[in-house]
């Protein structure tokens, strides 16, 4: 599925209306939260809260960020 968002004003943010499709798609509703996290290529993901997701993508950009040139080194 590709969608075409449209970037608006919300007060004095940004942001997107995100269509009910994709919102059955994410099994989210009102009140839920959404992360949005970088992918390969510039790319972002969008998804659903799980339990423990954050504090996992902490740990995750912890050990990046300590562990940058080795990660880049087996990119290679």
């Amino acid at each position: 599925m590709t969608l075409d968002l449209k970037i608006r004003r919300v007060g004095n943010s940004l942001g997107v209306i995100i269509p009910t499709e994709a919102l059955a798609l994410l099994n989210v509703k009102e009140g839920d939260h959404l992360y949005l996290t970088e992918a390969a290529e510039g790319s972002v993901r969008l998804s659903a809260q799980r339990p423990g997701f954050g504090e996992k993508a902490a740990i995750a950009d912890d050990l990046i960020q300590r562990y940058r040139n080795a990660l880049n080194e087996l990119a290679k």
